[in-house]
């Protein structure tokens, strides 16, 4: 074990060689089954044929040239994420947080365009947007920004879920050019933005000229049953943001805008060096392709309702489970106290989970579970659940 790394990560006592499908081996030859899918970014699970496939033909061919020069292969990714999103142009990068940070970007220049001195986004209390500081900034998470002051100016927070908040904000703050929010919290706690406010908040937008900006890095791209998590509730918005599965573990990030809001960058206002090189897109391109051929946003649909229900049946009467949540492959069991020595317990069982906002068990699969892993999973996590709440009784 190396001593050269920053600590920057309380990493678990594991390390993975190979993996196959749903599933993981450590470097004894133990094998485990994956429910963390690297945070919800292996969608395809690991090893899928089409990935390595188009990886090896990408990497033999080019990998890199910059955005000095056209790329055929983001040009056909734009075209795709686009035409599945109701989009009209799409920016690449590397990363959820330069997703998002592209987004606020785009956000400020807007308003800069109209007008505004000092642009505010309106963001979301327990929401994550990643680390850099204006993602940071953004993020509703005061652990994450403690010793990192001073912040950045331009934001303004208010409750999930909480429309009239909103409406506070609209009517005391006329420097509003944007609403930044998740369609669920991952970091949060699989917090489930109702679609009765992702209405409603349109009407708002529209009706005061902001930009409804979402951020989709956990729940795009399969993650919640269809393509994008906004795509349940008929909304649709200025501006979105992608990583995360997009590239099934080959770093990119994209963030998509329509209308007025996919004018705005102009040659100078943005860029990334390595954002869609010819192998991200590659990747990408086989993810959205597989994600189809093998019809795994049904698959997620079916799958993932069967993990909560078998959860529910095994659970949900029992004192100290609070809630179980989620959508699609996005799923969350609510406990009354911290449980983050279930990761551990889990693992030794030989089942990889993820606990968040301290009380939150964090489930988020690959797309391409079957009955077999379904099953495997609940049996595994509610067992050690029923355990621990019968051990702290």
């Amino acid at each position: 074990m190396t001593t050269h790394l920053m600590n920057t990560y309380a990493r678990q006592p594991v390390a993975f060689v190979r993996g196959e499908g749903a599933y993981l081996w450590d470097e004894s030859g133990k094998r485990y089954l994956d429910a963390v899918a690297g945070v919800a970014v292996n969608g395809l699970g690991h090893a899928h044929p089409s990935l390595v496939k188009a990886i090896s033909e990408q990497a033999a061919t080019l990998i890199h040239t910059s955005n000095l020069y056209r790329i055929p292969k983001q040009e056909e990714l734009a075209d795709r994420l686009c035409a599945l999103s109701g989009m009209d142009k799409a920016f690449f990068c590397n990363s959820g947080c330069e997703a998002n940070e592209a987004a606020i970007k785009l956000a400020r220049l807007y308003g800069h365009g109209k007008g505004i001195e000092v642009p505010t986004i309106i963001v979301m209390e327990k929401s994550f947007h990643g680390r850099t500081m204006a993602t940071l900034t953004a993020s509703g998470n005061r652990k994450i920004q403690a010793g990192f002051e001073p912040l950045l100016s331009g934001f303004a927070r208010v409750p999930f879920n909480d429309i009239e908040a909103i409406r506070q904000v609209a009517e005391h703050n006329k420097s509003v050019v944007a609403v930044l929010v998740e369609v669920v919290q991952g970091e949060g706690g699989i917090n489930v933005l109702a679609a009765e406010f992702l209405a409603e908040l349109r009407q708002i937008c529209d009706a005061h000229g902001w930009l409804l900006m979402l951020d989709e890095v956990q729940t795009g791209i399969g993650r919640t049953g269809t393509w994008f998590g906004f795509q349940h509730s008929g909304v649709v918005p200025d501006v979105i943001a992608l990583a995360k599965g997009l590239g099934s573990g080959m770093p990119i990030g994209a963030c998509l805008a329509r209308g007025e809001a996919a004018e705005v960058f102009k040659p100078g206002s943005h860029g990334s060096t390595f954002g869609g090189n010819p192998l991200a897109c590659a990747v990408a391109l086989a993810t959205l392709a597989a994600i189809e051929e093998d019809k795994l946003l049904e698959n997620v649909r079916v799958r993932g309702e069967a993990i909560r229900n078998g959860l529910r049946q095994a659970l949900a009467s029992l004192p100290g489970v609070v809630d179980i949540r989620g959508e699609g492959m996005m799923i969350g069991i609510e406990l009354d106290r911290p449980c983050a020595e279930l990761v551990g317990v889990t693992r030794d069982a030989g089942v990889l989970i993820n606990v968040t906002a301290d009380k939150v068990i964090r489930l988020v699969p690959p797309l391409i579970y079957g009955d077999a892993e379904v099953n495997v999973l609940v049996a595994a996590v509610s067992g050690v659940v029923k355990n621990y709440l019968q051990q702290a009784a």
